[in-house]
This record gives structure tokens, C-alpha cells and sequence, in this order.
């Protein structure tokens, strides 16, 4: 008796039904094209452009994406599914005159995944499938090589058995090493038919151990298992990894490509190969790739054999390497981009299995970017979409030179900084200082489990920063990127002890003076002294696509510097003024510490005020540089943020120093001064001192700070218009959550300034504003915009706040939340659209409607990446703001965005 269809079901079927899931593709013609890569995948889109274009492209078919997701949502695929697939299998079997798995002829095919966006060697393939016990036979018959038949099917067992089975791929490698020395085989291929026979009765064996279930013999079976795995392989591990870093969608799914086999191993006038139209690492037009004769598409790539440059081709096979040119140009011309192909020759035959725009290098990318604008392939506008802006990287730090090098990984962390650094491990920011002032041109590396401010001396003289803790904002990774410098964070992987003055990783203990290298760029730490290749900031190459992207820009780019140097840095990488300066840094330089610590120590206004006249002078001549430096750009000062215990000695180095000095000197005079010092420290102790007194409340408790503070911006701002220097000071209060507070220290800013242009009789333009760190700011936006010129968004703390995550501590919560799809990104990273993005749209608008003329920026770590650019491009933001070694990347990033708002408004001519 059937059971009743439910109507939700019926109109299941109903949409299953109306679904094309499968495109077919041959003799010339295919269901898809070029421009259906949301549906086909860019390897199924590109099949069939190139078989409607008419090239030599073995036939098959592409699952669609749909079916990929169907099954993620349900667990398997559906009738219509399979019923397609059998359709397009048997229209296969006609095409070719030979059936899947046949005994006398069989028809073999490969089935490759294909994503929309390119995803190399993330997802799974397998080869040669339809063949089992009997058909091997018959295709040793009919190809006359019982030794590429017997090939075939050990490397069909080989794939199958570990992409669909899930077995461990030692497994096989073992049996298969382990003939190779029986026989004395030097090379794979030297193994004979007999030999590949006992393997395969070998890794049947493996199969039925670890499956626990023999090796399938039925070709259809075989096809949809393999199918199934593929679609399953969009969600392994290395292909989650690759998309959080690329930022693809988790729900697109890949299509799956059914494909019938040419074989490269047939003999030695066939082979394999895979190349590029132009030098992917250094954009150089030349034709580039490699390739192997007698051998399949995995022997190329997993380096069992050394594979021969592709212009060898041309000596062994002239016709077919000339047809392959033939071919290849065209495709460059016809998708006007760098293509990344791969072929297969057959007895003599060229087949194309896959084209696809090209992964490269930045250097290479702007290169080619600005080739094929010459070449009349592209416009200018386009070239600069070609570039993605993180790539400008390249122009920027140094990298390591690991050429002809044998190098050992202790770790691998967070690539907080980019570029490379070698240098001797120091452990203190004290003995870093000490070995560069007795030997300037010491290459140091500091090793910290994490850094404070106090460091700040030794980070700026450190070649590069390792620390075993802290994230991608944390302060090793915000202050090194400011810097330049090299920066591996969070490497947990490596224990740093202090005390022992070692580091122990991979069982090998590396003590201070040793040489370890750093690979910013991907935050690789490499045991022993590696040499480095400088950048080249400079490059023409670099400046002409600036300069076509230039005019598409609407927002404007700061950078956040606290130094001059920082500051001309900025302005050489294209930076038009300050968008943070951090007062607080500048407290902490030799000269200048004890009279902070005097005034944290003061018990009274009249001790406070005594200790801040100290600093003003130093204070006013940090600004004074800065000003100086960015003459006709504005400098967004920011009033002192952290809370002062930063600026003292940790609580538990004081107690045990107090405890050395009572065993040692228990009648020191430096005993009652480091008791009183404690007694300050336990006052000033907050449990959770990032939410406690710091920023514009540290103004109001002790006003004399932002008098000092707004006192040394004024006259400085003054001595320097005095000089003819255009002068833009905007004052900032951070940490507001209301009108109340901001009034409260915008008035005394306010005062200030007045009593300053009246001493000196000379007035500059200036502005007051706030920083928007919290959600209560963001909800009271109208109401401080009664007082604040302008909005400059903290998303460090406005990231941190809003998730409730502490931004230092969050590395052990990220990883299983980004494992487990709980987030899709890093949110100090990546700009939290969602959740975050929400409260600045609302801060924005209401600001805006209070003063409509209020200038919009943005000072968070996130002001240099390049979706959190488009996102603050979209808000109407005036500008952004970043780590001077970032301009770069943001300004290309908002050229993009201001470029694709125009493509927006004009219709979407094509890019």
C-alpha cells in the first residue's frame, strides 16, 4: 500500500523536477557557456566555452551547483538527480560508441570538482573510474598496454580509496613504495604490468581493512559514490580553511564534472601537463608551465617525478606544442585574462581539460594589469579590479629568499604584519634596546608570549615581533603593522619561557642569540638565518596603476601614525593626513615615563599639574613633527585613551622585587619607594580594566590631563602656522557614550584653544570630535553630534564590545567558532557587517541628521581592509584611515569601490 504524498512533498518534486541539474557538453556543442559559473563552476563554465568555441575538449557532463547544495541541506541527492545523470551518462556512451565500465571497450571517465571561484587542490578528484576486474582486462586488449591498464586501475583504487572511502593515503603509499624496493624500481614507471598487478591485489587488501568492504565493482556504483564524495569535499577542512581566508561563500557548493578520460600515461607520445599564458609569479609574457610525458594529471603536481619546462614540448611533439600556443592564445584573448590551463595528450593528440584566469603574485598581477591595457585587451578602469588590493603587499615589505633552501617550520601563527624579518631571539624589550645601541645594525627578533606598551621601545628596534599569544589586533599586531615591521602573532604552537630565556617547538629548544625567520605573510616561523629581498615601494609598474586608479576614488585615506616618521612614511605611500594619532605612545619614551609615573602617583591636583608641565614641552614638540610633516593634510589627535596602570610596573613584578629586597636590603631607601609604588598599582587595579577608567573618563576625573593635552596640541599647531605651514588639528575624545561626557571635555578642549590664540595672538582652524568605540555611542549618535564635529568609528573596541569578546583572548574562541561556521571571518579582521556594520549605519544616520555637514571616519585596524573599505565606501564615509604600511591597499580598495558605485549607476556596463 503506497503512502499518501503530503503537499509540501508534491511541491518538492514539483521544484526538483523544474531544476536542470546536469549540462552536457561535446561534438562541438554544449548545453552551458562561459558566463554560468554561479550554476556550472568556473571548470564546468570554461568546458563549455571551449567546446562551443570548437577546441578539442573530451566530452562529458556538469552536476550543477544546485544538486551540491541539495545535497549539503538533505544528505544525499535527489531522484531527478540521478535521473538526470543516467540521461547524460548514456548520451556519453553514444557519443563515444563505448559503455561505462564495458568489458571489451570500456569508457573510463574523471570526475573533478569546480567551484565558482577557483579553489586549487581544496576540493577532490578521481580518475579512471569504470574500471574494476574485468574491464582492466579489456582495456589492456584494446589499448595493446597491459601496463598502462593495470596503471590505470591502481591509481582508480588509490583515488577512490581515499577521497570517497576516507582512507589515509600512507596506506597506500606504503604498499606501493614497498614493491618499488622489491623490485629495485627507481621510478614509478619502471614497475611492469606484472607489478602493478600484485599492487592492486595489494590495495584491495587496504581497501578491505579499512572499509570493511571489498573495492566496488559495479561502474555505476562507482559514479555515484564519487560524485557524492566530491559534493562532500566542499566541506572538508582545507577547503573551509581556504574559503574563510578568500572570503567565498559557504553556500555555494561546487558542480561536479564528468568527464571522459584521455590518458597521458598510454606511453611515451602521451603525457600530461599544466601551464599559464603568462609567468604567474612575475607577470612576465612568456609561456609558462611544465609537464610529463607517460604520466597523469597527479603526477605533475605531487612531485613524484621532476616535471620538463613546457617549452621542451616543442623538441618532442612541435605539432601539438604549437597547437597548444594556437590554443592557449586564444583563451587569453577571448576571457582577456591570464589563463591557468590544463591538457593531455594522447597518442599524439591534444586535448584541453581546464581553463581558468590564472592565481599570480601582486607584482605579477599589476604587471599583467597593465600589459593588457596596453595591449587593448582591457580599459584602465577594468585593470584595476584585476588587482586585488591585499596584493600591493608585495610592493611594500621584504620577503624571504627560501631559493635552493632546505627550511624547517618550528610554527605557524597568525600573519599579523606582513613581510619577512631575520634575527637572534631576545626575550625583553630592555636587552632588544641593549644589544641595538651597542651594535646598531644588530638584527634582533623579540620573542614574547605576548607584548604590552612598555615594549614599545624594543618593537621599534626589532627587526620583527614572534609572540605565542594575541590576535590579529592584539598589540603586537596593531603596533608592528604601523611600523612596517614583520609581526607573527599567536604562534601557540611554539612555548616561549621567560625565565629560562628559551623556546621550545617541534621538540628542538631555541635559546637566546639563536636565528629564527619570520614569514609575515603567512605566519610561518623557520628555524635558522635566511637572507631577505628588499621591497620596492617605488616600482613604475606600481605608480601607473595608482595613477589610473586614482580618479575613480571618493573617500578619502589617512593613516594612523603617532611619529613623524610614521607620518612621512604615510605620505610617501599616498596618505592624506592623520587619521589617529595615539598620544598615549608618546608617554612612554625614556625621558618621559618617570614624569607620567610621578603624575599617576600624585595624590593631589597641585603633584598632577606639577608632573604634567614636565611633559607638555615634550608633548607639544611630538605635535610639532607631526604638524610639520603633514603640512595641508588634517591630524586627528586622540586625547589619552588606556588607563593609567599601563603606565606602571605590573602588580606581581612589584611584589616580587619587594619580596627580593626584604631578604636582600630590608632598610633600602628604593624599598618604601617601590611599597608606595605598589600601594598605587593595587589602587589603580581594575578587574577589567578595558571597560574601566580610561578615555574621556580619565578626562573627567582629572581634567588637568586633557588641559595638558589640549594645551600642547594648540601651541603647537600655532608654532607651526607661524612657520607657513597649513596646520588642521582635530581633537579627539575617545570612549564616549553621551552627550554629557562629550561636552564635558569638548569644553575644555574648547577653552583651551582659546586661551592658547589668545596668548599667542594667532588662531588655526580646528575641529572636536569622538571616537565611536561603543554601542551606546552608536545608538546616541544624534545626541553627541550636538557637540562633535566630527565621528571617527573605533571597531577595535567597537568590535570587541558589541561580541562581548575580549580582542587579546579571543584566539582559543575564534578557532572552533570559525571550524564550526559559527563566524565566516576573523570580526577584528574583517569588518562585521551584520552586527557591527549595523551600529555604524545607525550612528552615521543619526549623526548626519543632527549635522548633516559631520565628517565620517573610520580609525579601527579594519580601515585597511579592503571589504570593510567598501563597506565604509558604501556608508558615505569622507574617509578611512590605517597602519601606514596599508594606504596602499585602501586606496585601491576604495578606487574599487568608487569605480563599481559608477558601474552601479551607469547600469552595470561589463568590468
Amino acid at each position: 500500500m503506497s503512502t499518501p504524498t503530503t503537499e509540501l512533498e508534491s511541491a518538492a518534486n514539483s521544484d526538483s523536477k523544474a531544476v536542470k541539474y546536469v549540462y552536457f557538453f561535446g561534438d562541438g556543442r554544449a548545453e552551458g557557456h562561459g558566463k554560468m559559473k554561479d550554476d556550472l563552476g568556473g571548470k564546468g563554465a570554461g568546458l563549455a566555452e571551449m567546446t562551443n568555441a570548437g577546441l578539442p575538449v573530451p566530452p562529458g557532463f556538469t552536476i550543477q551547483t544546485e544538486a551540491c547544495r541539495e545535497y549539503m541541506r538533505a544528505g544525499k541527492t535527489s531522484a531527478e538527480v540521478d535521473r538526470q545523470m543516467d540521461e547524460a551518462l548514456r548520451h556519453l556512451e553514444q557519443l563515444q560508441g563505448q559503455k561505462l565500465g564495458g568489458a571489451d571497450n570500456p569508457m573510463l571517465v574523471s570526475v573533478r570538482s569546480g567551484a565558482k571561484f577557483s579553489m586549487p587542490g581544496m576540493m577532490d578528484t578521481i580518475l579512471n573510474l569504470g574500471l574494476n576486474d574485468t574491464s582492466v582486462e579489456g582495456l589492456a586488449r584494446r589499448s595493446k598496454n597491459p601496463r598502462f591498464a593495470f596503471d590505470s586501475y591502481r591509481r582508480l583504487i588509490q583515488m577512490f580509496g581515499s577521497v570517497v572511502l576516507d582512507i589515509p593515503k600512507h596506506a597506500f603509499e606504503e604498499v606501493f613504495d614497498g614493491k618499488k624496493k622489491q623490485k629495485k624500481a627507481k621510478l614509478d614507471t619502471d614497475l611492469d604490468a606484472k607489478a602493478l598487478q600484485e599492487v592492486i591485489t595489494d590495495y584491495k587488501k587496504v581497501v578491505l581493512k579499512h572499509a570493511k568492504s571489498e573495492f566496488p565493482q559495479d561502474p555505476h556504483e562507482q559514479l555515484v559514490m564519487a560524485r557524492d564524495a566530491v559534493f562532500r569535499s566542499w566541506l572538508n577542512d582545507r577547503a573551509r580553511h581556504y574559503r574563510r581566508i578568500n572570503n567565498i561563500d559557504d553556500m555555494l557548493g561546487t558542480a561536479v564534472n564528468v568527464q571522459a578520460m584521455v590518458f597521458g600515461n598510454l606511453g611515451e607520445t602521451s603525457g600530461t601537463g599544466v601551464g599559464f599564458t603568462r609567468n604567474p609569479a612575475t607577470g612576465v609574457k612568456e609561456f609558462y608551465g611544465e609537464f610529463l610525458m607517460n604520466a597523469q594529471g597527479e603526477d605533475v603536481v605531487a612531485g613524484i617525478r621532476t616535471p620538463v619546462h613546457i617549452s621542451e614540448l616543442e623538441k618532442i611533439q612541435p605539432d601539438v606544442y604549437n597547437q597548444l600556443r594556437e590554443i592557449t592564445t586564444r583563451l587569453e584573448k577571448h576571457y582577456r585574462d591570464m589563463q591557468d590551463f590544463e591538457f593531455t595528450i594522447q597518442d599524439g593528440r591534444l586535448y584541453m581539460l581546464q581553463t581558468r584566469n590564472g592565481k599570480r603574485t601582486g607584482r605579477a598581477a599589476v604587471r599583467v594589469a597593465i600589459q593588457m591595457v596596453e595591449e587593448k585587451l582591457i580599459s584602465k578602469e577594468e585593470a584595476i579590479f584585476r588587482v586585488e588590493p591585499n596584493q600591493l603587499y608585495d610592493f611594500l615589505v621584504p620577503s624571504l629568499d627560501e631559493k635552493g633552501k632546505d627550511i624547517e617550520v618550528l610554527a605557524t601563527g597568525l600573519p599579523a604584519s606582513p613581510g619577512a624579518a631575520v634575527g637572534q631571539i631576545v626575550f625583553t624589550a630592555e636587552d632588544t634596546v641593549e644589544s641595538f645601541n651597542k651594535d646598531k645594525s644588530a638584527k634582533i627578533i623579540l620573542v614574547r608570549a605576548e607584548t604590552t606598551p612598555e615594549d614599545i621601545a624594543g618593537m621599534e628596534v626589532a627587526a620583527g615581533i614572534l609572540t605565542s599569544r594575541g590576535g590579529m589586533t592584539s598589540h603586537a599586531a596593531v603596533v608592528t603593522r604601523g611600523m612596517g615591521k614583520c609581526c607573527v602573532a599567536g604562534a601557540s604552537e611554539i612555548e616561549v619561557d621567560d625565565k629560562a630565556r628559551v623556546v621550545r617547538a617541534k621538540g628542538k629548544t631555541l635559546k637566546e642569540g639563536d636565528w629564527i625567520s619570520l614569514d609575515g605573510s603567512t605566519g610561518r616561523v623557520i628555524n635558522g638565518k635566511l637572507n631577505t629581498v628588499p621591497a620596492r615601494p617605488d616600482d613604475p609598474e606600481l605608480l601607473k596603476l595608482m595613477s589610473w586608479a586614482e580618479p575613480f576614488r571618493r573617500m578619502g585615506v589617512r593613516a594612523n601614525a603617532d611619529i613623524p616618521r610614521d607620518a612621512l612614511q604615510a605620505r610617501a605611500f599616498g596618505a592624506e593626513g592623520i587619521g589617529l594619532c595615539r598620544t598615549e605612545h608618546m608617554f612612554f619614551a625614556e625621558d618621559r615615563l618617570p614624569h607620567m609615573r610621578t603624575m599617576i602617583l600624585a595624590n593631589n591636583e597641585k603633584d598632577r599639574r606639577t608632573a604634567l608641565r614636565k611633559l607638555l614641552p615634550m608633548q607639544r614638540n611630538d605635535f610639532i613633527g607631526v604638524f610639520r610633516s603633514m603640512d595641508g593634510f588634517p591630524v586627528t589627535i586622540r586625547t589619552i585613551d588606556p588607563p593609567l596602570h599601563e603606565f606602571l610596573p605590573r602588580r606581581e613584578d612589584l611584589m616580587v622585587d619587594i619580596a627580593r629586597l626584604e631578604l636582600t636590603k630590608p632598610k633600602s631607601p628604593k624599598l618604601r619607594e617601590m611599597r608606595t609604588l605598589l600601594n598605587r598599582v593595587e589602587q589603580l587595579h581594575e578587574v577589567n580594566p578595558m571597560l574601566g577608567l580610561r578615555g574621556c573618563r580619565l578626562g573627567i576625573t582629572y581634567p588637568e590631563i586633557t588641559e595638558m593635552q589640549a594645551r600642547a596640541i594648540f601651541e603647537a599647531a600655532v608654532k607651526v602656522a607661524k612657520e607657513g605651514v597649513k596646520v588642521m588639528p582635530e581633537v579627539m575624545i575617545p570612549l564616549t557614550t553621551g552627550l554629557k561626557e562629550m561636552a564635558n571635555q569638548a569644553a575644555i578642549v574648547r577653552r583651551v584653544a582659546e586661551e592658547v590664540f589668545a596668548e599667542k595672538e594667532q588662531k588655526v582652524e580646528y575641529l572636536v570630535g569622538t571616537m565611536i568605540e561603543l554601542p551606546r555611542a552608536a545608538l546616541m549618535a544624534d545626541e553627541i553630534a550636538q557637540e562633535a564635529e566630527f565621528f571617527s568609528f573605533g571597531t577595535n573596541d567597537l568590535t570587541q564590545t558589541t561580541f562581548g569578546f575580549s580582542r587579546d583572548d579571543v584566539g582559543r574562541i575564534l578557532t572552533a567558532y570559525l571550524s564550526e561556521g559559527i563566524l565566516k571571518q576573523d570580526p577584528f579582521a574583517v569588518l562585521d557587517r551584520e552586527g557591527v556594520g549595523q551600529l555604524i549605519k545607525i550612528a552615521v544616520q543619526k549623526g548626519r541628521a543632527t549635522r548633516p555637514t559631520i565628517k565620517i571616519g573610520i580609525c579601527g585596524e579594519h580601515g585597511g581592509e579592503p571589504s570593510s573599505v567598501e563597506f565604509c565606501a558604501q556608508q558615505g564615509f569622507n574617509y578611512v584611515s590605517c597602519s601606514p604600511f596599508r594606504v596602499l591597499t585602501a586606496r585601491l580598495a576604495a578606487a574599487q569601490a568608487g569605480a563599481s558605485a559608477e558601474l552601479k549607476m551607469e547600469g552595470g556596463r561589463t568590468k
